[in-house]
């Protein structure tokens, strides 16, 4: 039997979002906090004569257009790797959601393949190929919480994880990035510093401290991201907002049976969703099966 490995391919949400900039380029300068949820994918590689992907979730497709696929190439490109591999996805994260799951696939399988075919690459390195894939990937490579500026990709290294429960809920409806960032006017200057918020000011505070500049355009589209703010809050939420450029909800719980009272309420009405644990931080390490 092959050898075959397995690692976690955990999702992020974004704690508050300012667009700064719209650039030529129709990309935006932007800052956001990063931080982790406990909703992974699990992905299993295993040595092949050709590079297969399969997906759990049929409707993913597994072309050059799927972020691993094209993190394959770019990493046989960049290290010269000739090797080829079987990649299994158990798909939980949903996709569209906001969530960055497809940036967290990437990076998870250039970790699994700079391991397992002893390339060597330093994180900086695998940061650099993954930014050509998307701006986020170089957060899931570093796997470090912190401040996102630029495009989301150069990280400042801070502890933001919030030391509460995080509630996060999909609506079953995903939002297009390219249509969030078409309907926000860049501001240059926020009226709050988003460090200074997320590292001095309670979470009671965040309400009115705290805010996705990508948000109400969201919702004028999806109004159910909006109802479902307003249930994290109906449910005992300190602080709701939209993950990234949606359509995921989450709220911020201090005490353990609100919070898995709401999730679970969110789960008996048919959406998915995740419990977070307080300062959760993710195992991205890639080990070996028996």
């Amino acid at each position: 039997m092959s050898r075959r490995w397995v690692t976690q391919s955990y999702a992020k949400i974004n704690l508050g979002l300012h667009v700064l900039e719209r650039l030529p380029n129709g990309y935006h300068n932007l800052e956001t906090g990063f931080c982790f949820i406990e909703w992974s994918d699990r992905i299993e590689m295993r040595p092949a004569a050709q590079m297969e992907l399969h997906m759990s979730e049929p409707t993913i497709p597994v072309d050059d257009s799927n972020l691993i696929v094209k993190a394959l190439q770019l990493l046989q490109e960049h290290a010269g790797l000739r090797d080829q591999y079987h990649i299994s996805v158990d798909k939980r994260v949903p996709a569209g959601a906001g969530l960055g799951g497809g940036s967290a696939n990437a990076a998870a399988v250039l970790r699994m393949v700079n391991k397992v075919a002893n390339l060597g690459l330093a994180a900086v390195e695998l940061a650099e190929v993954g930014l050509r894939i998307g701006a986020d990937v170089p957060f899931f490579i570093h796997n470090h919480v912190g401040i996102g500026r630029g495009l989301g990709h150069k990280i400042e290294m801070c502890d933001i994880q919030p030391d509460a429960w995080i509630v996060t809920v999909f609506p079953n409806e995903s939002s297009s990035t390219v249509e969030a960032y078409e309907q926000v006017y860049p501001n240059p200057e926020p009226d709050f510093n988003l460090k200074k918020v997320l590292t001095e000011e309670e979470i009671e505070e965040w309400p009115f401290l705290l805010i996705n500049d990508l948000e109400p355009g969201v919702i004028a589209r999806i109004p159910q991201v909006g109802d479902m703010k307003d249930q994290m809050l109906d449910f005992g939420a300190e602080f709701a907002g939209m993950s990234g450029s949606g359509s995921s909800v989450f709220g911020l719980f201090h005490q353990d049976f609100v919070a898995t009272e709401a999730y679970e309420s969110f789960v008996r009405l048919g959406y998915a969703a995740n419990l977070t644990r307080p300062k959760f931080l993710p195992d991205t390490g890639v080990y070996e099966l028996g």
